[in-house]
């Protein structure tokens, strides 16, 4: 349904402005014991191979296989207000370019802010992000996202973090698929041995608010996540193997579904992924990753099976 649109730009200067504020703030708050601003930076050059390109954000389907290059990079730094308090800054950019389906390469930029307060055992925290993609060279999509959220340790073991999310996007020239969303999510992590074996476990539920009705959705969704770090020799392996499951609540009827006048669609998503990392040098790595989809809908187009696999090489400093 129509809702009043949000000024990206306007939202996003804000946010900068707040945050430049804060950071001129920091000499005047640094203690002895403040940790000094630290830097850092990743570049990340891969191939992979998808089964099945497609862009969710159109519920667009090419039911074809083709390869990409892979190319990411983040830029990053954080800063202590005191021994309590953070400011974390990020910019990522990721641009996938296929063999054959040049028209769907697709090029993103994030911009990203943290704030982040420690006060006893609990966290407590606000992040922010922007997006802007390009298809082709062409805009496509930008998003702003906004996040307070709230973490801590339940026992030695058990850790839980809980947000709400809220996001606007914008797609351009598909006005109607521009929407609004609300969201609560819970994540508990029990750490077996450390950060060597440990679980997460995540519920998140959604509420998608879109300029026409039957592309308005609410969905509940869960994911079970485990790492293990293994020696191998002298270095460590890192092993991630995760499922994720959601599903999907349409309003009003979608043309195409039963009768002429449609019906209601439904969703259900499964996705399993493992991704591989093993060290080749102190700041380099070898990523391996695969992933594949059942996405089930009574929607046709919305109904197909995907699979990804792929390499990279991601240096770090």
């Amino acid at each position: 349904m129509p809702q009043p649109r949000f000024n990206l730009a306007g939202v996003v200067a804000l946010t900068a402005c707040l945050m430049s504020l804060g950071a001129a703030a920091e000499e005047d708050t640094r203690t002895e014991s403040t940790p000094p601003t630290s830097y850092f930076a990743e570049l990340g050059v891969g191939a992979e191979y998808d089964t099945n390109v497609t862009i969710d954000e159109l519920d667009a389907s090419t039911r074809e296989g083709d390869s990409a290059v892979t190319v990411e990079g983040k830029l990053g730094m954080r800063t202590y207000f005191s021994p309590e308090t953070d400011l974390r800054l990020t910019y990522d950019f990721n641009q996938d370019m296929y063999q054959d389906f040049s028209d769907l390469n697709r090029q993103t930029h994030i911009l990203g802010a943290n704030l982040k307060t420690q006060a006893g055992r609990v966290d407590a925290g606000f992040s922010t992000f922007y997006v802007n993609s390009l298809l082709d060279g062409n805009g496509f999509l930008e998003l702003y996202r906004a996040s307070p959220y709230v973490s801590g340790f339940l026992s030695q073991k058990w850790f839980s973090r809980a947000a709400y999310v809220f996001s606007d996007k914008q797609i351009k020239e598909r006005a109607e698929r521009d929407a609004t969303t609300h969201t609560g999510e819970i994540d508990v992590y029990f750490f077996a041995r450390g950060l060597r074996s440990y679980f997460n476990m995540g519920y998140r539920f959604r509420s998608e608010d879109a300029n026409l009705e039957r592309l308005d959705f609410t969905s509940h969704a869960a994911k079970l996540r485990y790492i293990r770090r293994v020696d191998v020799g002298e270095k460590v392996l890192k092993l991630e193997m995760a499922y994720r499951y959601e599903n999907r609540d349409y309003s009003g009827l979608t043309p195409g579904i039963g009768s002429i006048e449609g019906e209601q669609r439904r969703d259900e998503r499964h996705r399993v992924q493992l991704d591989l990392e093993y060290p080749l040098s102190k700041q380099g790595a070898l990523q391996l990753y695969f992933a594949y989809g059942d996405y089930r809908s009574n929607f046709q187009i919305s109904d197909f099976e995907q699979g990804i696999v792929g390499s990279r090489y991601v240096y770090r400093w």
